[in-house]
């Protein structure tokens, strides 16, 4: 059901809950790597990932993200997952004054990604190799614009769901890292993680759903890139479902958490 104070519009997809994946330490799992890689890729590899690598700051320490830039940068996004890059490419070559941060441990998809990156010349793309959710844990409160978690891997087995990426652990640590208004985009061809992610986004209550109407979680807004994944979807006639949420104000979510618990 929706935090108190928002309904889903008509028509929207019924939402229950289900178990979350516990935080801790990195829980990735999939392949690291596919087909083999051409030459010029394996060059970037080896000359351009480690101008564009990010790594983790000491224990105890937090990420400065203004320093991951060699210029200044407006406001920070990130992407989680970004697959062969073709979505984070295209944001940051039309926001040149965003700095981006792109977390994917796949390197056929780190290496699609810097293809792009030297292609468009984009110098506003940083790139971390390993488990989203260690770079959460490092970043600084308030410091993300915009987050993007595009056409995960859904674990359709029901054994397998503890290992989804959009769960109550990693909703509570985008809260904590995202200013407020800052928009949260959460995409999938999966009809039951499209509701799980619903759930589970109105349930942590640091976000309100910015669906209005049924065109709001159907159709792709102008500014969302497609990518791969999606486009795979559609030429498969399976629907693709996008949500867009917007991070509460603070005091607005405490206030609401509040009446939560003494429900």
């Amino acid at each position: 059901m929706a935090p108190a104070g928002q309904r889903p519009p008509s028509g929207a997809p019924d939402v229950t809950m289900r178990a979350a994946a516990p935080w801790g330490a990195s829980q990735f799992h999939g392949r690291r790597q596919g087909r083999r890689l051409r030459q010029g890729r394996l060059l970037l590899i080896d000359e351009l990932l480690p101008l564009l690598r990010l790594a983790l700051p000491a224990p105890g320490e937090v990420l400065a993200p203004a320093g991951l830039f060699a210029r200044p940068v407006a406001e920070f996004w990130l992407e989680i997952g970004f697959g062969a890059g073709e979505h984070l490419a295209a944001q940051a070559d039309m926001r040149r004054d965003v700095g981006i941060i792109g977390c994917e441990p796949y390197l056929n998809g780190i290496a699609g990604l810097l293809a792009r990156v030297d292609a468009l010349g984009l110098d506003n793309v940083r790139i971390f190799t390993e488990d989203a959710r260690l770079l959460l844990a490092a970043l600084p409160d308030d410091c993300l614009a915009r987050v993007f978690i595009l056409f995960p891997d859904p674990w359709p087995k029901k054994r397998h769901r503890r290992r989804r990426i959009v769960a109550a652990a990693t909703l509570a640590e985008l809260a904590r890292a995202m200013r407020e208004g800052a928009e949260l985009r959460l995409a999938t061809d999966h009809a039951e993680y499209g509701r799980w992610m619903l759930a589970h986004a109105l349930r942590a209550g640091a976000f309100d759903w910015l669906a209005e109407r049924p065109a709001d979680w159907r159709d792709r807004p102008a500014d969302w890139p497609e990518t791969r994944f999606e486009a795979k979807a559609k030429n498969a006639g399976r629907a693709s479902l996008y949500l867009r949420f917007r991070r509460r104000a603070r005091a607005q979510a405490d206030r609401e958490g509040q009446v939560r618990q003494k429900c």
